[in-house]
Order: structure tokens, then C-alpha cells, then sequence
């Protein structure tokens, strides 16, 4: 009884981590109404050199998706080399490219190591590169586990999370890429660089630096000032 009851309590605990299917459509059908978005946000996923994980195909793929579909004029590919050698937003781009994106459609975040890194340094290639409209497209677990931080935020980002249907029924090609050239030279894993508790930090926004200009009011201002989690400029 006891462990039928703990597995039920998980359950519960990770259902509510993840935007339901009925959510993810009317998400979904919003970002269809206020189509095309300047740009999209693609977070990355940690890369063997063998082979994409499911959770990159997903998101790579939706991405594409929405780009073919009007949805998306752009895509902003994010994240560094983290726990692999490989460059995640570059190699993003790469099986983007091999799908049928064109390169100039294309932007990269090479600097995130955490996801709600991906979504504050995109947004500031978005702001660098005039891609005013942006959404944040990723799958739904990931989506509404980052909700809270782009609202506390107040940033102009909109969240269109994955509907895995979609993907499948359009039966896209598997594409190949030269992983070799998402290497990043002197590689050191975050796990060596970083302990687990700093690390937790990352996870949670707290070793991101913001420009003042996109904090939403003067009281997050004053507290990410005294945190010394400002941008000197």
C-alpha cells in the first residue's frame, strides 16, 4: 500500500510539472493567431557525437515544424557545450540546416548552460539581431517548469510547447550531420568545473547576469542589485 501510494504522489508530482496535451494545444493555437514570431527559442540537449537524443529530435524537429508552417520566421538555436564536447546549439543547427532551415534563418546562443540561461541569452540575441516577437518552443515538461521565471520576469516571450502529433504525422526524414563541427576546443565539463549545489543554482536562474533595462520593476532592480546580479556595462 505504502509503495502504491509513493508511486501515485510521483505521478501526481510530475504530472503537474508538464503543460497537459489540451494545454499544449490551446498554447498552440494562440502562437497560430498571433503568427509569424520574428524568432523562436530552441533550448538544447547534451550530444554523444553518435547520435540525437529523442529529446533533441523532438525539439529540433518542432522547430522546424513551426518554421515551415509560418509559424516562426527565425530560430534561435541555445546552449554550449556543457556535458559533452559538442556545442549543443551548434549541432542543433546543423540537423536544423539538414532539414531544409536556411542558415541566414538561423541564430545561436552558445552561452547557456542551463535552461533558464536559454531563455535570457536568447532573448538578448533576439533583442541584438531586431527579432522583436519571440517564443520560447520546447517540449511541454520543459515549457511550464520555465513559465514562472518568463512571467516573474515580465519578458516578452510567449511559450509554445511541443505537440509530439504534429511531428510524427508530418513523417519528416531522419537527416544526417558532421557532429565534428559543433566542437568546442578545451572542453571541460560543468561537472568538473562546477559542484552539484552551484550547479542547482544554475538551474535556477541564479548565476544569470540581467541588463537592468529588462528587469520588470524597480523593487527585482534593487534585489538583483544587492545579489550583484546586475550587467556592468
Amino acid at each position: 500500500m505504502t509503495k502504491s501510494l509513493s508511486l501515485i504522489f510521483l505521478i501526481m508530482i510530475a504530472s503537474s510539472c508538464v503543460f497537459s496535451k489540451k494545454k499544449s494545444s490551446k498554447l498552440y493555437i494562440k502562437a497560430q493567431e498571433k503568427a509569424p514570431y520574428n524568432a523562436i527559442i530552441v533550448p538544447g540537449v547534451p550530444y554523444d557525437g553518435l547520435a540525437w537524443s529523442s529529446a533533441m529530435k523532438n525539439r529540433v524537429l518542432w522547430s522546424y515544424y513551426l518554421y515551415e508552417n509560418g509559424i516562426a520566421e527565425n530560430v534561435i538555436y541555445s546552449g554550449g557545450a556543457v556535458y559533452t564536447k559538442y556545442s549543443e546549439a551548434k549541432v542543433m543547427a546543423e540537423y536544423g540546416k539538414a532539414l531544409g532551415i536556411p542558415a541566414s534563418n538561423i541564430f545561436l546562443d552558445t552561452l547557456a548552460e542551463h535552461s533558464s540561461e536559454n531563455i535570457y541569452y536568447s532573448y538578448l540575441v533576439a533583442k541584438k539581431n531586431g527579432l522583436k516577437k519571440v517564443a520560447f518552443a520546447t517540449d511541454p515538461f520543459q515549457a511550464k517548469s520555465l513559465k514562472g521565471m518568463v512571467h516573474k520576469l515580465e519578458l516578452p516571450i510567449d511559450l509554445i510547447p511541443l505537440i509530439i502529433d504534429s511531428i510524427d504525422n508530418a513523417n519528416y526524414p531522419e537527416p544526417t550531420i558532421n557532429g565534428e563541427l559543433a566542437i568546442e576546443n578545451n572542453f571541460i565539463s560543468i561537472k568538473e568545473r562546477e559542484s552539484f549545489f552551484v550547479r542547482l543554482k544554475g538551474t535556477m536562474g541564479k548565476q544569470i547576469l540581467f541588463y537592468e533595462e529588462d528587469l520588470p520593476n524597480e523593487r527585482t532592480i534593487k534585489k538583483f542589485r544587492k545579489q550583484g546580479r546586475l550587467m556592468i556595462e
